[in-house]
């Protein structure tokens, strides 16, 4: 396997996308860039977010969103939160949304309901949801200690999860959501 896919571009994604992290992540997310699109910093790139699935299919027809309305519709809203840090091993530091298991069983539904589409082009099968706040180039112990110390200091916003978001990256590498799926609907 290789990250092949994700050097592709007009990828589409679902993602719960948590705008009201921004002011808190943005310290570690604006001055972080993506290996694969350096043009631009994490912040401009792409809101703080936690993956669902990406990439989702090319060309998200009615149906396709109809199936993901289906799985999620037995998904109630709930708080989310983001009180831990931690790092992967290629050096991605990563804040733990909670509760976690609910997120990964979210995750896991719409991969059930999209085998056809491998979550991170096959690369990742067993999910491990997290909010990347620094690439693997910039991220490490240091980012991953300074956000456990100010996580210490302030916690990270709670928001209420009431949907996902629908992404498409543009051709400029920016993501721009045209479309949300309801929880619980």
């Amino acid at each position: 396997m290789s990250d092949d896919w994700a050097a592709r571009r007009g990828l589409t994604a679902i993602l719960i996308t948590v705008p009201e992290l921004a002011a808190y992540t943005d310290r570690w997310r604006s001055v972080s860039r993506s290996m694969l699109r350096p043009q631009v910093s994490l912040t401009e790139l792409i809101p703080p977010h936690v993956s669902v699935l990406v990439p989702w299919v090319a060309e998200p027809a009615d149906a396709d969103v109809e199936r993901l309305s289906s799985v999620l519709a037995k998904v109630e809203p709930f708080e989310l939160s983001f009180p831990t840090a931690g790092q992967f091993p290629n050096g991605t530091a990563w804040l733990r949304p909670e509760p976690f298991n609910t997120v990964r069983s979210l995750v896991l539904t719409v991969y059930e309901a999209f085998p056809e589409c491998p979550p991170y082009g096959g690369e990742f099968l067993d999910p491990h949801p997290h909010l990347t706040i620094a690439s693997s180039t910039e991220g490490g112990p240091t980012v991953v200690a300074e956000a456990q110390a100010a996580l210490a200091e302030e916690a990270a916003p709670v928001v209420q999860l009431t949907e996902v978001g629908l992404w498409r990256e543009g051709a400029d590498s920016v993501w721009r959501q045209f479309g949300a799926v309801p929880l619980g609907a």
